[in-house]
């Protein structure tokens, strides 16, 4: 049973377990993009489960089932999911888990935080899998960079005023505490994160399967190759996923989290999931809500 993990500040962080019956049997931590809850992920988690992993998807502070919620006087931003939620819910993994191999999934923001998380904090884990996640600079998003350069300015001068920003009210990304639109949107404009967090990125000495998404143009190849520049340690394999490799389905920043066989398929042969057995454990997850299985193309509209 893996615990309630509890962040050193104190938020409460909510996660949700798809558990193969083997203990050791690879675990897929799960990272979410800007705004999007934990529940979106479950085809993901579902499909990731049949093909013989335990999955883990996690709500981080403010987001989903997690507190705190971001308000006036709520501040945090990239610094505390990367130093406090990421750690918190990996701690908790490893002494679930402790004789399975481990891996990072993370999409989109969740991907870029992930990785300066293994920089910083060097966690023992066997690989990370970027899908989606590139660098939100605006160089890198081709003819709508200039226009996501605008937006960001206004996004931090409306969260500064408020005291959070309404993601959900406005169609862009989630409910966000003020220090990480400020964080976003400096990454955006500079194409670079807080210095300790540069130095992180060029520290991390793990395997990356990094997938760009076809049609995305949220975390188009460039933005990806942009993160990927950050990694000279790394041992960093690219790989487009494409309609083809979708059966034909249409693809873009979260469509493939339904639509993910060939993705699937691409994964567990990067990290070496052994065939699963007939027997699949709950594959239900704990917790899950009854509208898991809908779109999570509204759930954040932003390049991060």
């Amino acid at each position: 049973m893996l615990a309630e993990p509890v962040a050193p500040d104190g938020a409460r962080l909510v996660v949700r377990v798809h558990a193969r019956p083997d203990p050791t049997a690879p675990v897929v931590v799960v990272l979410p993009a800007m705004g999007t809850p934990a529940r979106h992920y479950t085809p993901l988690a579902r499909a990731l489960h049949r093909r013989g992993a335990t999955v883990v998807t996690v709500d981080p502070r403010g987001h989903g089932e997690s507190v705190p919620v971001p308000a006036r006087g709520v501040r945090f931003g990239y610094r505390e999911l990367v130093e406090h939620d990421i750690g918190a819910v990996l701690d908790a993994v490893a002494r679930a888990f402790p004789g399975a191999p481990r891996l990072i999934l993370g999409h989109s923001l969740g991907g870029q935080l992930g990785l300066v998380h293994c920089g910083l904090l060097r966690p023992r884990l066997d690989g990370v899998v970027l899908v989606a996640s590139g660098s939100a600079w605006w160089r890198t998003l081709g003819p709508s960079g200039a226009r996501w350069l605008a937006r960001s300015l206004l996004c931090v001068a409306g969260a500064e005023l408020l005291g959070y920003w309404p993601g959900r009210r406005l169609g862009f990304g989630g409910r966000e505490s003020v220090g990480l639109m400020r964080d976003w949107a400096r990454q955006l404009r500079t194409g670079r994160y807080a210095a300790d967090h540069e130095e992180a990125l060029r520290g991390v000495a793990l395997p990356v399967l990094a997938v760009d998404v076809e049609h995305d143009a949220l975390a188009p190849a460039r933005a990806v190759d942009h993160l990927c520049a950050k990694l000279p340690s790394a041992r960093v394999e690219r790989w487009t996923y494409r309609t083809a490799d979708a059966g034909g389905r249409d693809l873009d920043h979260f469509r493939w989290i339904r639509h993910n066989t060939g993705l699937v398929e691409r994964i567990a042969a990067w990290a070496g999931f052994p065939e699963p057995t007939g027997e699949t454990g709950d594959g239900g997850g704990a917790g899950e809500t009854g509208d898991a299985g809908r779109s999570a193309s509204a759930a954040s509209g932003a390049p991060a």
